[in-house]
């Protein structure tokens, strides 16, 4: 009895105590934190008043400051190089240490999600020869990244970068025509390649000078004629605004979605003579045309029509009371004419054309003698029928010997005058 007594009270004490080290969690993933907790099968034997000490290895290096009476330690955060062989001592007063077995841990990357890829100038519009910049980016991500440019929907490889970070960039320096192209990105920590998006990109240059024509129904305009204009930048990226311009004056404007020329009609009036320009701009810089000079002939009736009318409006205009005299004078002719068409002694003659000649004059002035109707009344002598405006009554004229007058008026006075043939007769020196 007693010896059996003896063994239940040293089992405790004589079988062998294990230890072990667990880590919390198990298979942590790149910046979360661990916790490392070393644990043994059964309580250690207490043989002095001392706590029992504990520390802890990676790879046969110790962690922290060694030895410690927490059998606990706390790793703020693990990355992918903190994978390895973790193992935890402990010794009491007795001078035989216990060792855990070896506990492998593995620390995970976060997996790469959420790959894009954006440009610099942003949209994806670059001028000629300027720089474009890709930028690849991820939203999660851990470890060492790869990142891969691609151009093309086939993928022809651009360049490749690996750093600590989630975005990088590659660069082209000078872009050109055929780099308009689609472009995407990749990202890779050690799980496989994750791409990006494509993102298309779209050179831009600048307009050329623009060529302007003009196209007429006819060798020699005339006007009337409806006349086309067409210009049309050779290069330049859409889209482009025309405008169009008679010496400099605005005529019109068009813009072009998708390159091309545009063109602009109208009906020639003689106002349109003279020069012609176009201008072509898409925002990189206005490109204007040569001048085309556009000369064509007016109908003669028009002409006449236009200087008739152009005389007549400037002497209204400058005359002024001395053509309403005119005109009063020769309404007061036709009466007078009328007039004497009942007299036998008389005998109208046929009309002389006569042609007037306006002058700048100061104001009115009493208006020369007129002689009309000049005719043989007998023998060799002259008579003429003379009127007059004047702003007071004359004196009456005289009547010569031998000559009897009917229907006097005040205003018809007869009047001999020299001795010579008819012919001799000068109606504009008797004016």
């Amino acid at each position: 009895m007693l010896l059996r007594l003896l063994l239940l009270i040293c089992a405790p004490l004589c079988e062998p105590t294990e230890l072990f080290l667990i880590a919390s969690p198990s298979q942590p993933t790149e910046g979360s934190p661990v916790t490392l907790t070393c644990m043994t099968t059964q309580s250690l034997p207490q043989w002095s008043v001392d706590q029992p000490q504990f520390r802890f290895f990676r790879d046969e290096r110790v962690l922290g400051l060694g030895w410690s009476s927490s059998r606990e330690l706390q790793i703020a955060a693990v990355w992918r190089e903190d994978s390895g062989s973790y193992r935890c001592e402990a010794k009491t007063m007795a001078p035989k240490v216990l060792r855990s077995r070896i506990f492998q841990m593995n620390v995970r990357r976060v997996p790469i999600s959420d790959v894009s890829l954006e440009t610099q100038p942003p949209g994806g519009q670059v001028t000629e020869g300027d720089k474009l910049v890709f930028i690849c980016s991820v939203a999660k991500g851990t470890g060492n990244i790869t990142f891969l440019w691609y151009k093309g929907a086939l993928g022809l490889n651009l360049g490749t970068k690996t750093q600590h970070s989630l975005t990088a960039e590659f660069e082209l320096p000078t872009v050109r025509k055929s780099d308009a192209e689609q472009y995407y990105c990749a990202a890779d920590n050690g799980d496989g390649p994750r791409p990006s998006g494509l993102v298309s990109i779209t050179i831009r240059s600048p307009v050329s000078r623009p060529v302007l024509t003009i196209t007429a129904p006819r060798a020699q305009a005339v006007v009337g004629d409806v006349v086309e204009l067409h210009c049309e930048a050779p290069g330049g990226s859409p889209p482009i605004l025309y405008w169009f311009y008679h010496e400099d004056v605005t005529l019109g404007s068009s813009s072009v979605p998708s390159g091309g020329g545009v063109s602009f009609n109208f009906s020639l009036t003689v106002e349109h003579s003279g020069s012609y320009s176009c201008e072509a701009d898409n925002g990189l810089g206005a490109q204007r045309s040569e001048v085309v000079t556009l000369n064509f002939t007016a109908p003669v009736e028009k002409r006449r029509d236009r200087l008739t009318s152009g005389v007549i409006e400037g002497l209204l205009g400058t005359l002024g009371p001395s053509t309403m005299a005119l005109l009063f004078c020769c309404w007061l002719k036709r009466k007078i004419g009328r007039r004497s068409a009942s007299d036998p002694l008389r005998t109208p003659p046929s009309p002389v054309p006569r042609e007037f000649t306006y002058l700048n004059s100061p104001a009115p002035v009493q208006l020369p003698p007129t002689y009309e109707n000049v005719n043989v009344v007998s023998g060799d002598e002259i008579y003429s029928l003379v009127y007059s405006i004047q702003q007071e009554q004359a004196p009456a004229a005289v009547e010569p010997p031998g000559t009897h007058v009917e229907n006097k008026d005040p205003l018809d006075i007869y009047s001999r005058l020299r001795k010579a043939n008819v012919t001799d007769v000068d109606y504009e020196d008797a004016m």
